[in-house]
């Protein structure tokens, strides 16, 4: 047994402090583990969302020491328990009470965004036909469990709170598991560059790097997306012959 001291942020979105709690600690603990013990003996009030303690269910994400991470599977013995452990909710959502943040906008988000469109089925046998490595493709992309830590590190939403003109990493992924499904024909390039915001994104890998799900967001999802974007609007020899189909023949 020994002692470790974590360093709470309490309050609301008015107002709050770090508080100091010290409790005691065993082996294969992790964080959430000290916080529910925290909760149990010393601050029965505070508030902290948590599921599944699985590591599936992204609930009980918060800021571990400064970095994003999911308090389930963040271990004690992989901290310097040396200092006080600091303990504070997602930066880039409304804080509601001490480790709590309202992550509503996140579904709002989702909701706006075109859905999964198939093409029509072969007319021989009514059924689809695809390539098992077009499959596999976004079958990655499918693993996360929406836990926003991948919102949360993003500078776009953390430090620039452009909610309003960028969608965020999460939701690129999102986007490029639809758009990169063999069977989907929906459009959503131009959403994608205008409602999406994905030119806000400089590919700084921050995202990839909190992934709990190790999922290669960057490398494998806002990359081929972007080149998508770029392609469709900023090709020059594309937008000329977009321009000249566009021109309509005079009237005689």
């Amino acid at each position: 047994m020994a002692t470790a001291t974590f360093q709470i942020w309490r309050g609301d979105a008015l107002s709050g402090k770090f508080e100091s709690y010290s409790t005691e600690t065993s082996e294969g603990m992790v964080v959430l583990d000290a916080v529910h013990q925290v909760q149990a003996e010393q601050a029965n009030d505070l508030a902290v969302r948590w599921n599944c303690k699985a590591g599936k269910c992204g609930s009980c994400s918060a800021e571990i020491n400064g970095i994003p991470k999911l308090m389930c599977m963040t271990r004690l013995s992989d901290l310097p328990l040396n200092k006080p452990v600091l303990l504070q909710p997602m930066k880039a959502f409304p804080l509601i009470r001490d480790l709590v943040t309202d992550v509503s906008w996140n579904f709002t988000v989702k909701k706006n965004i075109k859905k999964f469109k198939p093409r029509p089925p072969d007319e021989k046998d009514g059924t689809w036909r695809m390539f098992q490595e077009d499959i596999d493709r976004v079958q990655e992309f499918r693993k996360c469990i929406e836990c926003f830590l991948c919102q949360d590190v993003c500078h776009v939403l953390r430090e620039h709170q452009l909610h309003d003109a960028f969608i965020g990493p999460r939701f690129l992924v999102y986007a490029a598991a639809l758009e990169m499904h063999p069977l989907d024909i929906e459009d959503r390039l131009e959403g994608l560059k205008k409602d999406g915001g994905i030119g806000y994104c400089n590919i700084t890998k921050c995202c990839t790097t909190v992934c709990p799900e190790n999922i290669t967001i960057t490398d494998n999802a806002i990359i081929p997306l972007k080149e998508r974007v770029a392609d469709r609007f900023y090709d020059p020899v594309k937008k000329f012959f977009r321009i000249f189909r566009s021109k309509k023949p005079r009237s005689p």
